[in-house]
């Protein structure tokens, strides 16, 4: 298929940009928000998360009820997702109900905010944060984050904190939107077969009366870091968990194509260095390595978990690894990892609601477009020496280590 880049801004600055392909046979959309847990004050941690929610609760003139049929009639798949640094809503339909999906999302992202619903729905974000107490990758994921950024928001909980949630309040949630969800902080996303100068116009009688907010919010560059170690005892945990951090290159560095190989070939799913020295001889059930580009910075991390007594082996194991790949890389490696990686990203690529997802964080996080297929050049381009040249100024040594265990006791 042959998809057309669109761009369109409307007068109030909200910008539209599209992939465009009439064969399709779906399309999709999707609204992203310059607004997460990094742009809020720390008081009001997860207030992004928790607005995510109350997006659904129907607008002034609508119910949550009324919401969730109005998508069903048109068989939609509806989500959203919250992050450290946007909020998404998105949605993917047949061709011909792509103006029904316009409507109802663009009236989605004026919510009501209803004070009824505000309090009904607090009681949900506890019930997810308890939840996720349960699960120890995301216990020590969070205090690892909390580590490794000290004292700035790219260390703040998504969900926010029994503390900040209980606290929080309609009127600051209210405020908060004011600021955050105004037309210079929106980008709407679309993919496949649209009549892209109908949706435009659609958009601007939706959306052109929203005001501009604050516009994106400032970020500060690329954080200090500093070494730092911690142990976390839990009686409910019967495992030993580890999760290594350490400095990355940023969203807008184009080293982030070799970062991206070089996390797969250290700890992808399946054939990748750590993969071979722990999973496949039975000491680590789960051993991987991932980068995770951001706005300013970026992280590289790894993650195991494996028998309590192991968990010192299998730590000293993943940092030799970690070590010897700057010297150890060749040729074949890269070659193998990059089909893996193109072929993901193709496969992505495949479907609307695909490129809807890969055009949206672009252009939030960049301000520009680049096609998949120079998305896959740029990766078919990637060195050996370009990722020796990475690790020399990005060792992917840990900065930030911390390890779970189950209690002495």
């Amino acid at each position: 298929m042959a998809y057309t880049f669109r761009e369109a801004r409307l007068a109030n600055g909200l910008t539209v940009v599209g992939e465009i392909e009439p064969s399709a046979l779906t399309a999709a959309v999707g609204f992203f928000v310059r607004a997460g847990t990094r742009d809020e004050p720390l008081p009001l941690m997860g207030v992004s998360h928790f607005l995510e929610h109350m997006m659904f609760k129907g607008g002034a003139s609508t119910t949550a009820e009324e919401l969730n049929r109005a998508f069903d009639r048109i068989g939609s798949r509806t989500n959203a997702y919250t992050s450290s640094e946007l909020t998404c809503f998105h949605t993917a339909v047949l061709p011909e109900f792509v103006p029904e999906a316009i409507d109802l999302l663009a009236g989605m992202m004026r919510p009501a905010l209803r004070q009824s619903d505000f309090d009904s729905e607090k009681g949900v974000i506890l019930e997810e944060i308890a939840m996720y107490k349960d699960n120890p990758f995301w216990v020590l994921y969070e205090r690892a984050m909390e580590e490794h950024y000290p004292a700035h928001p790219l260390g703040y909980r998504v969900l926010g904190t029994n503390e900040s949630i209980s606290a929080l309040r309609a009127e600051q949630m209210r405020a908060y939107f004011d600021d955050r969800y105004g037309s210079r902080s929106t980008v709407v996303a679309l993919s496949g077969s649209i009549d892209f100068d109908r949706a435009a116009r659609q958009l601007d009688d939706r959306c052109g009366s929203w005001g501009p907010g604050r516009g994106p919010a400032p970020r500060a560059r690329r954080p200090a870091l500093a070494p730092r170690s911690f142990e976390m005892r839990d009686p409910k945990v019967n495992r030993g968990y580890a999760v290594l951090l350490a400095e990355a290159p940023a969203m807008d560095d184009e080293r982030r194509y070799a970062a991206s190989l070089l996390a797969a070939i250290l700890g992808g799913p399946d054939n990748s260095r750590l993969h071979w020295s722990l999973v496949e001889t039975g000491l680590a059930d789960t051993a991987e390595a991932g980068y995770d580009p951001r706005d300013g910075t970026g992280d590289y991390m790894v993650y195991l978990s494996c028998e309590p007594e192991r968990l010192d082996e299998v730590l000293a194991i993943a940092s030799e690894q970690v070590a010897a790949l700057r010297d150890s890389l060749e040729e074949a490696d890269l070659d193998r990892i990059r089909a893996r990686v193109a072929t993901g990203v193709t496969l992505a690529g495949e479907r609307p609601d695909g490129r809807m997802q890969r055009l949206g964080r672009q252009w939030t996080y960049l301000g520009r477009h680049a096609t998949l297929e120079q998305e896959l050049e740029r990766l078919r381009a990637v060195s050996v020496a370009d990722l020796r040249g990475l690790l020399a100024e990005f060792p992917m040594r840990p900065c930030t280590r911390g390890v779970l265990r189950p209690d002495a006791a």
